[in-house]
């Protein structure tokens, strides 16, 4: 993968000055690289990773597996097109496995998830069945640990022989 990528994808706040002196570039090549990136569409957006625990404790987020009956000549995409346009749903994924599509959810408490899988997901012609898995706590999102100032655990683990 390009340099440029990986710095930018572990921190896309660094400038282009410090991008350049990272990779030994001038500043407006790097510039340019990022609006190449940008016009190809290898670069599709920024966004900050939020740690939603300290900021909203009313925030409830699912990973909901997917049965579905593919159609045909569009296969999973005419399915996964429609799921998308939910606002609750954030990212759809095809997956390999017991479950064709993976649906992460986003909801003000467990509740409102499961009315949207009762009311809005389940009923779609092509889904089969579903399997809603909530995320109770995130340690590490996006490449990034969570929750660095919790106190540590201070008990000593007690070896028996």
């Amino acid at each position: 993968m390009d340099k440029l990528l990986e710095l930018l994808s572990e921190n896309a706040k660094l400038t282009a000055e410090q991008l350049a002196v990272m990779l030994n570039l001038t500043t407006q090549q790097v510039s340019e690289k990022i609006e190449q990136y940008e016009k190809d569409g290898i670069i599709i957006g920024y966004k900050t990773l939020i740690n939603w625990e300290k900021v909203d404790k009313s925030k409830a987020i699912a990973l909901i597996g997917l049965r579905v009956t593919p159609k045909q000549d569009n296969g999973f995409d005419e399915i996964a097109g429609r799921i998308m346009q939910f606002d609750e749903v954030e990212s759809v994924y095809l997956m390999s496995g017991g479950y064709d599509l993976t649906v992460k959810v986003c909801g003000k408490s467990m509740q409102d998830i499961a009315a949207f899988v009762m009311r809005r997901l389940a009923p779609l012609d092509s889904v089969l069945s579903t399997a809603t898995h909530f995320i109770l706590t995130r340690y590490k999102d996006g490449g990034v640990i969570l929750n660095k100032d919790k106190e540590q655990d201070e008990r000593r683990s007690v070896l028996c022989d």
